[in-house]
């Protein structure tokens, strides 16, 4: 009874987006579930429950755990459902990380495998998040010695000139999210030990020029405002034991003067070497809220 109540959610929400789903009708009548429909629609819907039942004990069902278990049995892969939850990383706060998604848990497969991986996708996938999760294992465990992240700064709006401070305090705006999530999984004090020890590099991308940079797991975040020369230079810093994370929005170019964006050039232009993989997270891979979701699709169409 206990696995039917999860499977169902607060206020039945989840049972209610099934059926929209699969354009089914599901009933509980004592103690079974009816489930009525199309055949085919039926057949899904009984496999899609199924196997939410038999995780109901140890996943918390919702709707993007339910869209994951619907997009794997469209694609024949349940088996790999287990690969998909496993978690990854355990942050400074003891809670266990794990893809969400399907194209979460590729991108991360991406990771591990490849020494560098292009993560191309809106707002609220979890692009840099994973890639700061995976970055700080890698760290840990000894397989690098450093890591460093790094974002071009380049004004979205705002004006570098008119804020306050030096270079430093110009450009903390741009690299607030990676410290944020760096202190996340290490935890202020160990943080700011591996901050001033050099183990942990955040910087401008501006910085990287002229160096070999080895030994390190590098992430460069909203690389959609690179140009094609920044884009070269900071790839070919990649020296031996380094892995290269690029994340980056498409939709979201802040380069002036319409120029090309070295995001979008490296991804064609790279997308058929060996150990190099190009993920294209979408809509469906959002996890910050239900609402930012909607608001990606809207802004997909109106631009379409």
């Amino acid at each position: 009874m206990q696995d039917q109540i999860s499977l169902f959610g607060m206020h039945d929400a989840n049972i209610k987006y099934i059926k929209k789903r699969l354009n089914v009708n599901v009933k509980l009548i004592d103690e079974h579930l009816l489930i009525s429909g199309d055949e085919e629609c039926v057949d899904k819907a009984k496999r899609v429950i199924e196997e939410l039942l038999s995780r109901a004990k140890s996943q918390n069902i919702n709707k993007v755990f339910i869209d994951l278990v619907i997009d794997l049995i469209d694609q024949d892969d349940l088996d790999s459902l287990a690969d998909f939850t496993q978690t990854i990383a355990i942050n400074a706060k003891g809670k266990p990380i794990s893809a969400k998604t399907l194209g979460q848990a590729k991108y991360i497969s991406a990771i591990k495998k490849n020494s560098i991986v292009f993560g191309v996708g809106p707002a609220g996938t979890g692009k840099t998040y994973l890639a700061v999760a995976l970055a700080a294992v890698a760290f840990k465990n000894k397989q690098v010695d450093k890591i460093i992240l790094t974002r071009p700064a380049v004004e979205a709006g705002e004006k570098l000139g008119f804020l306050p401070g030096d270079l430093g305090a110009k450009v903390d705006p741009y690299l607030r999210p990676l410290f944020d999530a760096l202190q996340e999984m290490f935890g202020l004090d160990t943080y700011a030990k591996l901050l001033e020890r050099g183990a942990i590099e955040i910087a401008p991308l501006a910085y990287m020029r002229g160096r070999t940079l080895s030994n390190a797991f590098i992430i460069l975040d909203e690389a959609q405002n690179t140009t094609k020369e920044q884009m070269k230079m900071f790839l070919t810093r990649m020296g031996e034991g380094s892995k290269i994370v690029v994340t980056g929005d498409v939709t979201q170019i802040d380069l002036p003067n319409k120029e090309v964006s070295g995001l979008v050039h490296a991804t064609h232009i790279l997308k058929d070497i060996d150990n190099i993989s190009i993920i294209h997270l979408s809509s469906k891979d959002v996890v910050r809220s239900e609402l930012v979701q909607a608001i990606v699709d809207a802004y997909s169409n109106s631009e379409r």
